[in-house]
Formats: structure tokens, sequence, C-alpha cells
């Protein structure tokens, strides 16, 4: 009884939670997650068994930190959990967590013995997806046919097995510019942990010689940096990233040790219509709180690659036909201390050598700390790998990096980071060397129940005598059906001629879920003055399925855009997005652009059974 307190899962939609956490990933950093915003619409729809999930699935959930990963585990093997409210017994997990992790989660009944599986159960029990989407964007200006075209689709079975196919038209296309992917993925079948084939991403240690396509920087989850990645997975996109062949996890335990090996080849056409071959391994044991592993790439090119044009800040990128990228990472957890690691080298003009090394320190239940160190030497330049860094592509970087979270009594969270960092050379955007920076962010909530919550996050960051300096405050009210949010946010940039220049925004959204009735409806008024490109906010926005829409909006005006969820009959469900941008007249002339933006976004979705 003291356990079942007034949190009750089922009143939260869904979909605020997957927004809530992905602002919290994004809002710091200015990347495309659409691979999150899929990954996380295919968690909500297919959960994870906390009875018999591993680390690698856990890993999925971003927004779970290492520590707390590894006491779900604990706890688990200590003693399968019963009931979802049992996740209260572990301490690292605060409520809100909690309530993010039942989004995602489930639990079944221990099985006992060995699963295998049986082809013709899985023709019995396979679940079909076909979503077809269509776009019109850009309706004003787009000369040609506007029609973006999407076909996706999805056969699964449980866990273990699934198949995706995805066909893209881009708009004003026509045959020849048709893109395809996907992929076939068997997993959780003895010693085979993961087994795919075609479209796919795989990522180990730190990610310094080889990192997942979805690469993380800087979050708004301050303590989460350092995040390992073990393994092979699909890639569900179309868009030439990520790896395009066979890749194979295998994993044996005996007592308490564990081994890992993953082995994949991939060939793929660079922009310059170079074969790119790709044979890479990892080998990684384990043994109690710590574990090692080390990873090997050889990149195979059909004719010498080099970067399209010859400048000072690529003149270290790779030039060549074959380079070979090695890398050795460790962790090490003991009580209240994780101890994490790597150091790579990677063949160029000379061998160049990447090392990053942290620890994570939970002072209490409540407070964790965060230390990271990294250097990449000039001449380290490795174009499958990203650790956390400052820039899009590592190498010539060295940086300390330390987050703070706190949980204060009475609801009260206190995140923050500070980031320094040097670049010896000429970097992108700054023509001096060597140049500085850093980057401090500090972010204040009150969460006082799952009802309403108010956030305030202040930011400023300076790199090559730019910059930035910003202030978002927001407040979410939810009951019932209905959801109400307010986000407010103000900057103040300096650039390196020392101009200033100044933005402002306030976007207000209403949501409702109709009861008795498969209807949910959401609005957002926005007005916006950032006159200029530096000073462009970027706010996440409700899409249809499996999309993420995240625009760069500046100038002088207004946004508004209604977006639709409508289950029509069982198995059908339409998703339909409006949107409209309106330009203020004379900012619009200044700047060649339209008066207005109109995007149309319609999907329908049929799953069986």
């Amino acid at each position: 009884m003291l356990l079942c307190t007034n949190m009750l899962f089922a009143q939260i939609q869904t979909a605020d939670i997957i927004e809530d956490i992905y602002r919290q990933l994004t809002e710091v950093s200015e990347v495309d997650y659409e691979e999150l915003e899929e990954d996380l619409q295919d968690l909500a729809a297919h959960p994870i068994d906390l009875n018999s999930a591993s680390e690698s699935d856990l890993q999925r959930l971003r927004f779970l930190s290492p520590r707390q990963i590894d006491d779900i585990l604990l706890y688990v093997y200590q003693h399968p959990m019963d009931s979802l409210y049992e996740l209260r017994l572990i301490r690292s997990l605060a409520e809100y967590d909690i309530r993010n992790l039942c989004a995602f989660v489930t639990l079944r009944p221990v099985a006992h013995g060995e699963q295998t599986v049986r082809a013709k159960e899985a023709m019995l029990h396979l679940k079909h997806e076909l979503s077809v989407r269509l776009d019109a964007r850009n309706c004003e200006q787009f000369v040609h046919d506007p029609m973006y075209v999407q076909t996706r689709y999805v056969v699964r079975y449980r866990d273990q097995f699934d198949m995706r196919l995805q066909l893209r038209r881009p708009a004003g296309g026509d045959a020849r510019s048709l893109q395809y992917g996907g992929f076939l993925r068997l997993q959780h079948v003895g010693p085979l942990r993961t087994l795919v084939a075609g479209t796919m991403q795989a990522g180990f240690g730190q990610g310094l010689v080889l990192a997942p396509a979805m690469r993380m920087g800087k979050t708004a989850y301050v303590t989460n940096v350092g995040y390992e990645q073990e393994g092979v997975r699909g890639l569900s996109t179309v868009d030439g990233s990520g790896l395009h062949g066979i890749g194979t996890t295998l994993e044996w335990q005996k007592g308490k040790n564990t081994v890992h090996v993953s082995a994949l080849y991939s060939l793929q056409r660079t922009r310059d219509s170079i074969r790119h071959h790709v044979l890479g391994a990892n080998i990684t044991f384990g043994r109690n709180s710590w574990k090692v592993g080390f990873t090997a790439v050889e990149n195979l090119y059909s004719d010498s690659t080099h970067p399209y044009q010859n400048t000072a800040y690529n003149r270290h990128y790779f030039r060549g036909r074959r380079q070979a990228v090695m890398g050795l990472n460790a962790r090490y957890v003991w009580r209240w201390l994780d101890l994490f690691g790597e150091v790579a080298t990677a063949q160029n003009e000379r061998w160049g050598v990447g090392v990053q090394t942290g620890a994570r320190f939970a002072a209490s239940n409540n407070t964790n700390l965060t230390l990271l160190y990294r250097y990449y030497s000039p001449w380290f330049d490795n174009a499958l790998g990203y650790a956390f860094s400052e820039t899009s592509r590592i190498g010539d970087e060295q940086g300390i990096y330390l987050g703070m979270e706190i949980h204060c009594p009475h609801q009260w969270l206190l995140r923050g980071y500070a980031d320094l960092f040097r670049f010896s050379g000429i970097k992108y955007g700054i023509h001096y060397a060597p140049s500085y920076g850093y980057d401090a962010m500090l972010e204040a909530a009150y969460i006082p129940n799952d009802v309403w919550s108010v956030r305030w996050r202040a930011r400023a960051r300076e790199k090559g005598r730019a910059a930035h300096y910003s202030l978002r405050g927001g407040f979410c009210w939810q009951q019932g059906g209905w959801s109400l949010k307010t986000t407010a946010e103000a900057n103040l940039t300096q650039d390196s001629l020392h101009q200033l220049g100044w933005g402002l925004i306030l976007a207000q959204d209403l949501a409702y879920t109709w009861q008795h009735v498969p209807l949910t409806l959401q609005v957002r008024l926005e007005g916006f003055d950032a006159r200029e490109w530096n000073n462009r906010f970027y706010l996440y926005e409700h899409d249809v399925l499996y999309a993420m829409t995240t625009p760069a909006i500046y100038g002088r005006g207004g946004r508004a855009y209604i977006n639709l969820r409508w289950k029509i009959i069982d198995p059908l469900t339409l998703y339909l997005k409006l949107s409209e941008t309106v330009y203020e007249k004379h900012w619009a002339s200044a700047h060649n652009k339209a008066l207005t933006r109109t995007d149309i976004h319609l999907m329908l979705r049929a799953t069986l059974p």
C-alpha cells in the first residue's frame, strides 16, 4: 500500500512523454535526431521486457544514465519484477524517470528454459505495418512538383525478428531520384544477440573508432555524456548515412564472465562514386564491475579520397585509399564511482591519437557529477567515429567537461554543465589559431506532480570570438485529455566583429485527446522576432508518426500549425499536419523571401493484426 501512491502512469499520454524526452535531448544540441524520434515511437509500440532486458536494450532509452541502467539490471538479476511499482525501490530513479520509463517497458512472465523461434509459430504471429506519407513542402515557392512521398513496410515477430523496407521520393524528383533502403534483423536466438543485413549502424566503447548514425552531443541530461554503445543495430534511413552490408554480435555468458564478439562488412558509394569497403570487428570481455573492449576498422577505397576543397580547416582530413583505425576502451564501476574511457589511433599523414576519459561520481542518491576530458590530435581523423566534441567531426580538439545534477527537496531539480575547449589549428568558421571557447548551461525545474511543471534554462557559449547567450522558460500543464504548454525564449549574440543581435520567440501549445473517440488534436501559435540567422530558434514540433520537426526559425513574423491523429478504424490511422509561417512584409522583401510558407504532411498507417 505504501508503494501504490497517487502516481498513475496511464493518465499521461505517451506522446507527451516522448515530447518531453525529445526536448531534453535536443534543445541544447542543434542536430537532426529523426532516428531518435523513430526509435522512441518504436519502443512505445513494442515495450522492452524488463525481466529479460540486456544492457544494450536499455541503452536505447537515452534518458537513462549508465548508473540507472546498472541499478535496474542488478535489481532484476537479484529478483525479477512482478510490478512496475517496484521501480520505486531503485534509488537512482526519480519520479519523472519512472514516469518516462513506464512508457517504454513492460513485464512478462519469466521464461524458464531456452526459447527458440519456430517458423510455423512465427508466421502465425507476425505483425505487419504499412504506412504511406505525402508531404507538400513550401508550396508557394516550389517551382516543380512539391510532393514528397515515403512508403514504409515493417514485419515483426516479437523482439526476435523484424524486417523494414522504405522507399522515398524527394520533392521535385522523378523515378531516377528514388531512394530506398531497409534491413533484416534476427536477435536473441541462442548466443546470437543480433544479426543485421542491410542498412545498419554500429557503435562500440565511446565511439572513437565506430559510432552509430545517431550521435548524441550535449543535452539537458548533463551527466549522460560518455555514453557507451555496444553492438550492431538496424538503421531505418534512406539518406545514405550509416553502413550498408551485414553485421552480427554474439554473446556468451558463463558465471560472472561475459564475452561479446561483433563483426561487420559494409559497401557503399561516396559522393564521388568511389566504392567504400568497411571491415570492422570488436571483442569485449566483462566480469562483475569491469569490462574492456578492443575495436578495429579497416577502410578501403576504390580510388583516392580527399575533401572537396583544400582549405585550412580540412588540411588534416584523411586523404588516400586505405585507412586503419584501432581503439581500446574500458569501464570500471566501484560503489559510487564509475570510471570509463577509450584511446584510439587512426592512420593519416602520421598516426593520430584520440583520447576520451572520464568519471561519474554519485555523491549521494540526490547528487550526480560527471567529469570528462578529451584530446584529439590534429592528425586524428575518422569519418566513421564520433565521441563527445564541440564540433561535428572529431579532431584537433582538447577540452574538459563538468556536469552536475541535483535532486533538491520539494520536487526541485537542478542541472548544469560547463565545457572548456581549445583548438590548436584553424577550424571551420574560425580563421585564426589557436582558439579557445566555452559552453555553459544551467537549468532549474520544479516538478511537483504529473499535472504541471515549470522549467528555466540559461545558456552562454563562445567560440571563435562569437558569443551566444539565451534564456528559456516553459510551463506545462496536463489534466485528463488536456495539455497546455507555454514556451518563451530570448537570445543575444555578438559576432567576431562585435556586432550585436537579438531574438525573441513566444509559443503556445494546446492539445486535447478525446476519451471516447480515437482522436487527438494539437495546435500551436507562435510569434518571433529574430532578424539574423545567428539569432535563430529551434523548437520541437509535433508531426506525423516517425517524423521529426525542429525547424530553424528566424526573421519577423508568426507561425501556426495543427496536428491531427485519428484512428479511423481498428487497423487504419490517419496523421495530418498543416503548418504555415507568415513573415513581416518589409523583412521578407529585404531578404528576398515569400510572405508565407505552407507545408502539408499526410500519413496513412495500417497495422495487422
